[in-house]
């Protein structure tokens, strides 16, 4: 059962990502970054500057403006035709339907939220954008309503550091992935170096800072799930030893040496 305190802290996502829907429909945007220190973080670090203008185009403007991470995980996820792909925290659908549209018409991009305000504006943006592979699914990360082995790559955008239990949605995402399957995550990491406590003085919850994992964290925590070949790979800073971060990793059995890598600048670029 959840703590009080941690259902709390859903309640104010839940509050904060209903806001943020409803700004979108009204042709605004807010997110993480609106939390984010403006002498580290740059505009073109976050949201809707993360994806190219040829992928905006693709996209209705409410769907692009409801994009509130800190990444572009599809550009990173390496999507095949034909794959099943799962969005956690999927939002506004920006994700979810760049994915429908990589994976083609014989594959399935479905999207996870737990708030009714964005699984509307997802739904209307994915038909305004006339993609018919997706599915929208109302939940949490921590269980995820879909059978195990059903899905081949598992993304996210700047979500799992909102989750009250990790440790759990990082288990969710190996059950419901196939032998072999794999994930491509963006999320703010924080560098081993910084206590929780640290964590918390650079940042709220809600604003994506003050719930980051460690790369250690990350790195052990998805080897203990059943990841191996697994990396954390900082893009930006976004506070003081707070970065935004890729995550990759596959589902197998014999789990890898996994690595921590600090992105060059010029790797930045062709990441995100």
């Amino acid at each position: 059962m959840m703590s009080d305190s941690a259902e709390a802290l859903r309640d104010e996502v839940r509050r904060r990502y209903a806001e943020a829907a409803t700004a979108a429909g009204e042709g605004r945007s807010c997110g993480c970054a609106s939390d984010w220190s403006t002498d580290v973080v740059d505009e073109n670090d976050w949201g809707e500057a993360l994806y190219s203008a040829e992928e905006r185009g693709e996209l209705p403007n409410t769907a692009v403006l409801a994009s509130l991470g800190c990444g572009n995980p599809t550009a990173v996820a390496d999507l095949n035709s034909g794959e099943v792909v799962l969005d956690l925290g999927s939002g506004g659908g920006i994700d979810v339907i760049l994915s429908a549209k990589r994976v083609g018409p014989t594959g399935v991009a479905y999207g996870l939220d737990m708030t009714d305000e964005m699984l509307a504006l997802a739904r209307k943006n994915a038909a305004e954008a006339g993609v018919a592979n997706v599915h929208f699914l109302k939940g949490v990360m921590e269980e995820i309503p879909l059978p195990a082995e059903s899905v081949d790559v598992v993304i996210s955008n700047c979500v799992i550091n909102l989750s009250t239990d990790k440790p759990v949605v990082l288990t969710e995402m190996a059950r419901v992935l196939k032998p072999g399957g794999r994930i491509g995550i963006s999320d703010v990491v924080a560098e081993d170096r910084l206590t929780p406590a640290e964590r918390a003085e650079r940042g709220s919850y809600v604003g994506c800072i003050a719930g980051a994992l460690s790369a250690g964290e990350y790195v052990s925590g998805l080897e203990a799930a059943g990841f191996g070949e697994v990396t954390v790979t900082y893009t930006h800073e976004v506070a003081d030893g707070i970065h935004a971060a890729i995550v990759k990793a596959r589902k197998t059995d014999e789990p890898t040496r996994a690595g921590l890598v600090v992105a060059a600048p010029a790797a930045r670029a062709s990441c995100c």
